[in-house]
């Protein structure tokens, strides 16, 4: 794929990891973990947006749902079992090729692509939701994966963003801490120069036409492996922008 998007080292690296997305105890059980967190976060905020019944089993029936740099599927799975129609984009073949069989086994109707969000951007589809969650701090060109990435969302549509603010807190926790001390994420997963600051974000945001109405810090203790929404958005942090409807 040419896309100035595109980091080459980033896509070599998640393809040699591409066979443990699944495997809840490798080294992807932070995104595991932190699934159930976004899940129930972004289901709150989407019920409330949409003024959906949140005490139902599938309250996003009816919503068209893009889930861009999807990995392994595991968060458009949990959009799926929400009632949702979703599309998951990745760069990464081997991605999708691990999302699609997941996806048959679980009995779980996913719209798999192998394209870049600029692609999928000319296609002219537009969602409901577009999920932009752990993956600006992964490309090359920011200005434009954001712009492509607004574009998708539809006229009263909203976009979440969830990433790692650039601090000398994020430094330590999220780099030295989480890849060589407490070795919670294999070597190279992340690049701290490559993290995000909120007002980073919520620029590329405005500047797509969206205006952010909420933000949550997002805590874990390695020890114990528990994520919780907190106030500090000093290290992660997720972001829900919305598109104002003609």
């Amino acid at each position: 794929m040419n896309d100035s998007t595109i980091d080459p080292r980033e896509v070599s690296y998640y393809e040699r990891q591409s066979a443990f997305w699944w495997d809840a105890e490798g080294p992807f059980w932070p995104l595991h973990g932190l699934n159930e967190l976004r899940v129930q976060w972004i289901r709150e905020q989407l019920c409330r947006y949409f003024e959906r019944d949140i005490s139902l089993d599938e309250p996003l029936t009816g919503l068209r749902v893009l889930d861009i740099g999807c990995g392994g599927g595991i968060l458009s799975e949990s959009m799926a079992r929400l009632g949702a129609q979703v599309t998951g984009i990745d760069v990464v073949e081997k991605n999708i090729r691990i999302a699609r069989l997941h996806a048959i086994r679980q009995g779980l109707e996913i719209d798999y692509r192998a394209v870049t969000a600029a692609q999928h951007e000319a296609s002219g589809e537009r969602y409901d939701v577009v999920l932009n969650m752990e993956v600006v701090e992964h490309v090359a060109d920011l200005t434009a994966f954001m712009s492509s990435a607004c574009a998708l969302t539809a006229p009263g549509g909203v976009m979440f963003v969830a990433t790692i603010n650039r601090t000398p807190k994020s430094w330590l926790f999220a780099k030295i801490g989480a890849e060589y001390i407490l070795r919670l994420l294999p070597r190279g997963t992340h690049r701290w120069r490559m993290f995000r600051r909120p007002d980073e974000i919520h620029a590329l945001l405005q500047r797509g036409g969206l205006d952010v109405v909420e933000t949550a810090g997002v805590g874990l203790n390695p020890l114990s492996r528990r994520f919780w929404l907190a106030r500090s958005l000093q290290v992660n942090y997720m972001v829900m922008a919305r598109r104002a409807a003609k």
